[in-house]
């Protein structure tokens, strides 16, 4: 990033949180400090200023306090979840939603919500209000913060298992609600945090005055912490000058020099000693190119230990070691810059200046600690951009003499024409195409030769080294001069544009890398799209495995690869559940040929590690080089949100289904409760009329009636083929003349108030149909036709030949269907008021022929007349299904 220009990084992240409510913690070293109460007292005085606050969930503990500034608050009821043969109080978090207030007062953040809750975490409750643009106060204890749970573990001796994301601290204002512990224990003694016997039991264990006292210092830093992170936010989004520093944050610079750990060593006791966060930071140069592969495996071991030191790591690339540590140490706002003492000769350092005197000048008022080599910290290689030894290929060399030669060769055929000061310009030509093609060394080189050559062939006397004329004299070294500086200018262009291209393709790689995934349909394409991208953008082998019951299950790989070795499995297996890297390159079961990284999803997911991507290469060498960390890190993160993306999708389509499946359940039992009881019932009083007064009538009610429950079930019995995929196909030649005339024979009862209009063309070719499935269809085509239209209207059955398909309709004359429903009426169990759906009926006659018609490959749509009004449902037959050229005698 530019000196004086805004992060772009947090104008994205101010511009995200962008109609998000603003969560507020009031955070406090252990129960019984007052978080409640304070969280209380603001909400209280924010309602009295006009804010519409509500509480939504308060554990008062019985604290006849807390509950008294609960009184005057607007409470939200409880939704009570069984569990266990109980009944669990738990926010409403759909009823906050719907009330839609400006404040929400949510105590207990960490808290585990009981089983069949929407989220198991109530911080994932906090998140969805904060997205809905509602505010939120909330407390928490130090102790549930993710990051330190080890360390509160370390010396209270209890694991506590409820736990905050640091992510969600990172984005909170943090008011710390603080006591002395003596006060503390006072209260704990007077029954005001705990019940007498528990009060008792807790000041023996946890409640001790030197866990409270460690408990506090760790309440008081994070809080700094946070503050500091909150602070840098806001003055890079304003690019604002200057470190800002309360605090101390340190910068050490590694290499690959073989005694860059203990450099690393040395920047993590400053840091303790001075409680102040640290980083560690590789410089990219030209020079990277020229590593070795012991060199590469030092650099990342070097990174490897700062990170379990606990210190962040970053690789940045640069045109110069000093470049890039001035750059880091002001977007980072570094206060100290520790660095190793060079060990190069008075000599180059004489030409190329002191690398720490450079350092010490550019990066203003941080100071500068430079430990000597005797101390086995970093040398000269992490503050040198261009180490000796590294001259590149003798061809480099003889293309610059060549095109010495070449200009010497066009100099002596002008040298007649034009002055010996225009042929010392000519030379320039050379110098700058060596250095800007081949380097600085081959630029200085040509630079040399082209001031010999034209000393020897121009200047006289000419064929000698001789200068005769003193004024030939300062010709030359000004000619040498100019190819000196010329070549350090095009050199210098050459490393930015090559460190352009290189971040460029870099950038290239992500955004394929980003499309590919994106295009993946399935969990299976992602995985081994995946496993295909990493393996050629890193030139490795690469297998993507998912934790199950029975340990990682290889799901993809690229070369294809079936199965791994029991080492691999191990190591695979510990990166699952330690969230780290392990394997070869790495600090853990480095006996693997594999390196595996866990794909972790968002700490708000509460998912955890969603899968495990190995990386090998077919030779001896560890699987990545230092170059290529940052491009993995990159891929990783992609790979990682993408499956986090895919695995909401899954559980947003289970929701969904399970939502479906409630709809059809409560559809289904409205639907039997009716359309099965009433033809029974009528068909009982008819029975018990019969039995006391036989009549011609009675009996054609029951036959009625019992015809319609055995259609209702057969309806039913239809929908669940339908829905199951379980439909035998038996598709044979059928003539649409006979389909119409049989349904319109099955139907005659529901038409008896219409006339059937017929109108098929002669000409119309046999179908390759299913005819019972299509009887069905046309059935209930005519059954909703019949009890939809307006009495007396006719009811049209229309055939004719469309340009690419038979269309076949059945046309009535009543209120059609609402405007914009017509693809919904072929839902399961919708109704539609006004429409042609019988208003009592099912909800599945227009449902079992759009499933009927699929079956068979054909389509059926709905639509409105206009004259006549009322409702037309085709059914197109493609015209693969039409048998042309067909005699239907012959074929009947």
């Amino acid at each position: 990033m530019e000196p004086g220009r805004p992060s772009p990084e947090a104008f994205l992240r101010a511009a995200a949180q962008e109609g998000r409510g603003r969560l507020k913690i009031f955070l406090g070293a252990a129960p019984g400090v007052g978080k409640t109460w304070e969280m209380l007292t603001e909400g209280r005085q924010r309602g009295d200023t006009g804010v519409d606050v509500v509480v939504g969930v308060v554990e008062s503990h019985g604290r006849r306090e807390t509950e008294a500034l609960i009184e005057g608050h607007e409470v939200i009821d409880r939704r009570q979840v069984a569990h266990a043969g109980h009944s669990l109080g738990e926010m409403d978090l759909d009823a906050i939603l719907a009330r839609a207030p400006q404040l929400a007062l949510v105590d207990e953040l960490a808290h585990t919500n009981a089983p069949g809750s929407r989220h198991p975490k109530r911080y994932q409750d906090v998140e969805e209000l904060l997205t809905a643009g509602i505010d939120v106060y909330s407390t928490l204890n130090i102790q549930h913060v993710e990051s330190l749970n080890d360390v509160v573990a370390s010396f209270t001796r209890i694991r506590v298992r409820e736990t905050v994301p640091d992510s969600i601290l990172e984005q909170a204002e943090i008011e710390v609600v603080d006591i002395p512990p003596d006060e503390l224990i006072e209260r704990l003694k007077e029954g005001k945090v705990y019940i007498p016997h528990e009060a008792t039991r807790a000041l023996g264990h946890f409640f001790s005055k030197t866990n409270l006292t460690a408990l506090r210092e760790l309440a008081l830093r994070r809080a700094a912490q946070a503050v500091d992170a909150q602070m840098l936010e806001h003055v890079r989004a304003n690019a604002l000058a200057g470190s800002f520093a309360v605090g101390e944050r340190i910068l050490v610079a590694a290499s690959e020099h073989p005694h860059a750990a203990g450099l690393v060593r040395a920047g993590k006791r400053m840091a303790d000693a001075l409680k102040a966060p640290w980083t560690a930071v590789h410089i990219e140069t030209q020079r990277d190119r020229h590593f070795t592969d012991a060199e590469r495996r030092q650099l990342a071991d070097t990174l490897a230990l700062a990170s379990r030191l606990g210190a962040s790591t970053a690789s940045i690339p640069a045109t110069g070691v000093v470049e890039g540590l001035r750059s880091f140490a002001h977007d980072a706002r570094a206060t100290q810059i520790v660095i190793g003492k060079s060990s190069r000769s008075w000599w180059f350092e004489a030409r190329h200046g002191s690398v720490v005197d450079r350092l010490v000048r550019s990066v203003g008022d941080v100071a500068v600690h430079v430990l000597p080599a005797e101390a086995t910290v970093l040398v000269d290689a992490a503050v040198r951009s261009l180490p000796s030894g590294h001259w590149g290929p003798p061809r480099n060399y003889l293309w610059s003499a060549l095109m010495v030669a070449a200009m010497t060769l066009l100099g002596r055929l002008l040298v007649e024409a034009i002055d010996l000061g225009n042929i010392a310009l000519l030379y320039l030509v050379p110098v700058m195409f060596a250095a800007a093609t081949f380097g600085l060394r081959a630029g200085l080189f040509a630079g040399l030769m082209a001031s010999l050559a034209y000393n020897f062939f121009f200047l006289p006397p000419t064929g000698t080294l001789t200068v005769s004329n003193p004024e030939n004299v300062i010709s030359i070294l000004v000619l040498l001069g100019v190819a000196v500086v010329t070549s350090q200018f095009a050199a210098r262009v050459r490393a930015q544009a090559e460190l352009a291209g290189s971040s460029a393709r870099q950038n290239a790689a992500l955004a394929s890398f980003s499309r590919q995934l994106t295009a993946s349909a399935t969990k299976d394409e992602l995985m081994q799209a995946i496993c295909a991208e990493v393996a050629r953008l890193l030139d490795v082998q690469a297998v993507l495995l998912l934790p199950s019951e029975a340990g990682p299950d290889l799901r993809a790989a690229y070369p294809p690869e079936d199965r791994l070795e029991q080492i691999e499995i191990a190591a695979a297996q510990w990166a699952i559940d330690n969230e780290q890297p392990a394997g070869r390159g790495s600090s853990t079961l480095t006996a693997s040929d594999w390196l595996f990284h866990p794909l972790q999803a968002s700490s708000a997911s509460g998912r955890g590690v969603l899968a495990v991507l190995g990386i090998a290469r077919e030779d001896t060498r560890d699987p990545i080089r230092s170059d290529q960390l940052p491009l993995l890190m990159s891929l990783l993160d992609q790979a990682s949100v993408a499956f986090d993306r895919m695995a909401l999708e899954e559980e947003n389509l289970k929701a969904q289904a399970v939502g479906e499946r409630d709809r059809l359940r409560a559809a289904l039992l409205s639907s039997v409760s009716h359309d099965l009881r009433t033809p029974l019932t009528t068909i009982l009083s008819a029975a018990q009329e019969l039995r006391k007064h036989p009549s011609p009538e009675l009996v054609e009610t029951i036959d009625s009636e019992a015809k319609r429950l055995n259609r209702f079930v057969a309806n039913l019995l239809d929908m669940a083929r339908v829905e199951a995929g379980a439909l035998p196909m038996r598709a044979e030649a059928t003539d649409l003349f006979d389909a119409v005339a049989g349904a319109v024979h099955d139907t005659r009862v529901s038409l008896l108030a219409h006339m059937v209009e017929v109108d098929i063309v002669p000409d119309i070719p046999l179908v390759r149909l299913d005819p019972v499935l299509f009887h069905h269809c046309l059935i209930n085509l005519l059954d909703n036709a019949g009890r939809y239209a307006d009495p007396g209207t006719p009811i049209v059955i229309r055939c004719r030949r469309g340009a690419d398909a038979l269309l076949l309709s059945v046309i009535d004359q009543g209120p059609g269907i609402p405007p914009g429903q017509e693809k919904r009426v072929f839902e399961t169990f919708t109704r539609l008021e006004g429409s042609d759906r019988v208003r009592h009926g099912t909800g599945l006659g227009l449902a079992i022929v759009k499933g009927f018609a699929e079956a068979m490959g054909l389509a059926v749509e709905a639509s409105n007349n206009d004259e006549p009004h009322g409702a037309c449902f085709t059914i197109r037959i493609p015209e693969a299904l039409i048998i042309a050229n067909i005699d239907s005698k012959n074929v009947l």
